[in-house]
This record gives structure tokens, sequence and C-alpha cells, in this order.
């Protein structure tokens, strides 16, 4: 389905952004992993795709740095010779009621989350153009499709991204070039493994399906958005919730 094809996913080290590089390397493509910090988990994952038969590359970058970005970008066009597929998966929380939310905690939250969406879209535009062609595939959230308390940061991140979607689905349609977003509900990660049982049941309570997402049922969406079965999909937000935000 992806044969051919060469993915920048970034955030992919582990959680959601992992079971994305290897789900898009099951389809053929070829898959550049980037991470901000943990290197080790990084090399795991590109491991698993090389011995899957495909290319693989880790890449270290803070999403939230405009200048890294370009770096990250120009480097990873050199070595693989294009990029075809960008899925924007890098995301961090400061979860706090607005009462007690610093500044700074809302800041960086918008940085990593929301600028960090533009800053590799905006370095992958040339490129996309010149190829006539290209897949950007976001990750944005439940939360930001329903609002959250206690997640003013990353709820307004999260809303951001969808308006970023659709205003660049509609400037890039004529190239070939779609852009889609994917919004999880809650989904089985580290994140959510941490929470205690009744605080769990809370959020399982609210699901229509009585049951937390799993990393593939993110995965397999995003592989849609980016293969050419999705072609004529473009400046949509594909909530994978559990029909939370019905």
């Amino acid at each position: 389905m992806l044969e051919g094809k060469v993915a920048l996913v970034t955030g992919a080290s582990r959680g959601i952004g992992r079971e994305i590089a290897l789900t898009l390397a099951g389809y053929g493509a070829d898959v550049i992993v980037n991470y901000n910090g943990s290197a080790d988990k990084a090399a795991a994952v590109a491991a698993q795709i090389e011995a899957m038969g495909r290319k693989a590359a880790t890449v270290q970058c803070s999403v939230a740095d405009y200048d890294a970005c370009g770096k990250m970008i120009t480097d990873m066009l050199a070595m693989f010779g294009h990029i075809d597929i960008l899925i924007n998966n890098a995301g961090i929380t400061k979860d706090n009621l607005m009462i007690k939310m610093s500044e700074e905690d809302f800041d960086a939250v918008l940085a990593t989350n929301l600028k960090g969406t533009f800053n590799t879209i905006k370095h992958m535009y040339r490129a996309f153009l010149k190829q006539r062609a290209g897949r950007i595939i976001n990750l944005s959230s439940v939360s930001g499709v329903l609002g959250n308390a206690g997640q003013a940061n990353y709820a307004a991140s999260k809303a951001g991204v969808i308006g970023l979607t659709k205003s660049m689905a509609r400037e890039l349609a004529s190239r070939n070039i779609t852009v889609n977003a994917v919004a999880p509900g809650y989904v089985d990660t580290d994140m959510t493994q941490a929470m205690g049982d009744a605080a769990k049941e809370a959020v399982i309570s609210q699901i229509p399906l009585k049951r937390v997402g799993q990393p593939g049922d993110i995965a397999e969406a995003v592989a849609f958005l980016a293969s050419d079965k999705a072609s004529y999909i473009t400046g949509q937000v594909i909530s994978v919730d559990g029909g939370m935000a019905i």
C-alpha cells in the first residue's frame, strides 16, 4: 500500500508515534523516526523497521525549534531523496486548571503541539510543491474537538491543529497534496496506564464503545490517510475515539 514511499513521523520513539512508524513500515514505507529525548527507544523502533526489510533513520529534533526542524528535513531529504508522507504526531501535555496553569506551561504546550506542526509543514512545503504530491497527517485530539477541563493549553493547541489542517488542505489541494487530521480519544499508552482505576472507569463511562482505544487503532487510520486509497480526502478530521465526539 505504501511501497516506495518515505514517511517522516515526529515523536515516533514511543506510544502512538511508535505504532504509526511500525504500521507504515508494515505497509511498505521507509520511515524516518524523529524523537526528542530517548535515542535508545528511537533506535529500537528503527531496528524493528529494518527487520521488516524497510529503510529507517533516527533523527533527534524538538519540533518546537524552527531552525532544528529545517535542518532535520534538509538532512533527511538529502539522505532519502524525497519525503512523501509527513506525520505530525509529537506532542506534550502540562495539564492543570486555568487558575493554577503557568504562562510557561501554556506556551510550552502550544510551542510543541501547534507551532511544531507549523514548523515541519513550513520546512516541507517547497519539497512537496516540487514533487506535486504529498500526504500530511496531523494528530489532533478529542480534547481539541470537545474541550476538556484542566487541559486549556492542550485543547487549544489541538483545536489549533484542526484549523491549521483545514487551511493547509485548501492551500495545497491544487498541487495534489492532501492534509488531514486524526483526533484520538483515550488510547492505551504509558500516560493512560498511569491513571488510577477510578479515573479509568470515569473515562470509559464517557465512551460509547465502553473501552479505551489501542495505538493500532490510530495507526491504521493514519496509514489509510497516507495511502492512495484516501486520495480524494482532504481537510478532514477523523475522530478515532470510540464515539466520544458524536
